[in-house]
């Protein structure tokens, strides 16, 4: 307000704010110039804190040590297909929580974590560009963002003391990392279980199919291992995963503890990380060393890339007519091109197929319905017609379905994205087929991205499944880490369940593993052709402990997280009640 002048009374109208003419009142709409101005100030803390959230925001984009924890992300992400750099797994993730436990404050750290949480998701799912174009930006920061949970654990759990400030605390430790105090015993102790734990549940958010899916679980890394595999028998992927950040967190407080107990526990975990597969693999072995119930011999079509369903379907019947015998051929995803319901032609050449060889077809039916519905469906084929189906019940994002697309539907204008959502089926189901001779197969058959899903395959085995078949395409990303990740996941799947697991690509990669995740044969996205391989069939009665006690893991590792979370939030009140006292 203007200063008073002339003895005025408070508020009494002064020269700056003369009175309105006599005659003319102002409206009790109209504005006068005095309460223009008192808009004006009451604008001026609004300005004040948008200024104040650009310059935050500036400087998140400014500080190179962002974009330091934006590579440490990636780093991990090597261990996966198709470099296969899976020892990278084991020690991979130390820059990144040596980046975010010498943060500044636990918001820096947070900050450091999500930042690393996108590029790990960048660097897993860049494939996914011609889809998603510019919006897979979008989709990486906005799932990077549980990450800044990991952050902040890194930043209580392993420094040492109150956490204080840098510069502040001294250690013995003379070769220690430059940077805070590392943790004493107890802390390091609970970062070895806490840390792995906020991983786990940031995995298992994400294998909900609503926020996408999980693609690039870190456990997957170790797909050729069949020792390490062993730990999905015991506890699933999420074990694997558990583990693996067990041990880079043990490096870590190896390398930062402030004595030597610390140490020798950062150590100690990280050994105890490392030997917890071959102990898996040992503790499950009398469950693999009972005969098989029995053989069976699939043929897998390759047909490699092919213009049109026409001659797709071609390729596929030459391939099938002079392939190797087998019990039961199996076509990959999208491998018909015609809705076999109304396309009667196409469904009696099939069946005379089937007759002729002397097996049954599993075929993908990829087409639109007279409806106008479209939907992806397994069907199995006989000489009478068609015997069975299975139709895709998880859908992959973006590529089949546009979550909430009353919202971002305008991503299929500016990208590759689905440009109508695919119908959904009602969940995981075990097919059969009768082999040449006179057998019944039990199969789990799952299509294409359902195949990054540990429960729907868990199902099928609790269901009587003998083997597990997927369909899939990958045509749209050969050239990319895409085909050989997505076939590695079989192995994860087989390891999980105990059953031989095999999958069937249109453009590759197809391959087939033995029930504990061990590679039995392989075709790449350059090979077309037939693979066949034979596979030995477990008892029915065979479960591993995933098989019986599911996700016991992730919920472990909710409860871990819940109790350090309840934890700091107590102790901050209480040094807040303290610090009132002072």
């Amino acid at each position: 307000m203007s200063k008073q002048s002339g003895g005025k009374e408070r508020g009494s109208p002064s020269a700056e704010f003369p009175p309105p003419a006599t005659g003319t009142p102002l409206a009790a709409d109209q504005p006068s110039l005095g309460d223009d101005h008192l808009r004006q100030g009451s604008d001026q803390p609004q300005k004040g804190a948008r200024r104040r959230l650009g310059r935050s925001i500036a400087r998140v984009f400014s500080r190179p040590v962002h974009y330091a924890a934006l590579l440490a992300g990636a780093l991990p992400v090597l261990a996966f297909g198709s470099l296969n750099l899976e020892f990278l797994a084991w020690f991979g993730l130390v820059p990144g929580l040596l980046l975010m436990r010498a943060a500044p404050t636990w918001r820096e750290a947070a900050v450091r974590g999500w930042w690393f949480g996108a590029g790990y998701l960048l660097m897993a799912l860049y494939w996914l560009t011609p889809n998603l174009g510019p919006a897979l930006l979008l989709v990486v920061i906005v799932l990077g963002a549980p990450w800044a949970g990991v952050g902040a654990a890194a930043w209580f759990l392993l420094r040492g003391g109150a956490n204080a400030e840098p510069g502040t605390g001294r250690t013995s430790a003379a070769w220690r990392l430059p940077g805070p105090p590392g943790p004493g015993p107890r802390r390091a102790l609970a970062a070895l279980v806490v840390l792995p734990s906020c991983w786990v549940v940031i995995d298992w958010l994400r294998s909900w199919q609503g926020i996408g899916g999980p693609w690039a679980v870190f456990g997957a890394s170790q797909w050729q291992h069949p020792v390490v595999l062993a730990l999905a028998a015991v506890g699933g992927i999420w074990l694997i995963g558990f583990v693996l950040v067990a041990a880079n967190t043990g490096i870590v407080i190896a390398l930062t503890a402030t004595g030597f107990r610390g140490r020798l526990l950062g150590a100690a975990g990280a050994l105890l990380a490392v030997a917890a597969g071959p102990a898996a693999f040992s503790l499950t072995a009398a469950e693999y060393s009972v005969a098989p119930s029995g053989h069976v011999t699939l043929a897998l079509v390759q047909p490699g890339l092919e213009n049109g369903p026409q001659r797709r379907l071609a390729e596929e019947v030459r391939l099938t007519t002079r392939g190797p015998a087998a019990d039961l051929v199996v076509w990959a995803e999208s491998s018909v091109g015609y809705d076999l319901n109304a396309d009667h032609a196409i469904l009696h050449r099939l069946q005379r197929l089937s007759s002729s060889i002397g097996t049954r077809l599993l075929v993908s039916q990829d087409a639109v319905s007279q409806t106008g519905a479209k939907s992806k469906v397994a069907a199995v084929i006989g000489p009478g017609g068609i015997e069975e189906t299975y139709t895709k019940t998880r859908l992959v994002p973006f590529g089949e379905y546009i979550p909430f697309r009353s919202a971002l539907g305008w991503l299929s204008s500016i990208s590759r994205a689905a440009p109508q959502n695919m119908i959904t089926g009602n969940g995981a189901r075990v097919l059969h087929a009768v082999l040449p001779d006179g057998r019944r197969l039990n199969f789990g058959i799952l299509i294409c991205f359902e195949s990054s899903f540990p429960d729907m395959s868990r199902v099928d085995a609790s269901r009587g499944a003998q083997v597990l078949i997927y369909q899939t395409s990958d045509s749209t990303f050969q050239g990319s880490w895409a085909p050989e990740q997505h076939a590695s996941l079989a192995a994860v799947r087989a390891a999980e369940t105990g059953r031989p697991a095999v999958q069937a690509a249109l453009t590759g990669d197809s391959a087939a593993f033995d029930a504990r995740g061990g590679q039995l044969a392989w075709a790449g996205t350059t090979d077309r052709g037939v693979l066949r391989v034979t596979l030995a069939l477990p008892p029915s009665a065979v479960r591993t402990p995933f098989d019986r006690f599911g996700d016991y893991v992730p919920w472990f590792a909710i409860a871990v997280v819940t109790i350090a979370s309840a934890s700091a939030i107590m102790t901050k009140g209480r040094s807040r009640r303290s610090a009132d006292l002072d």
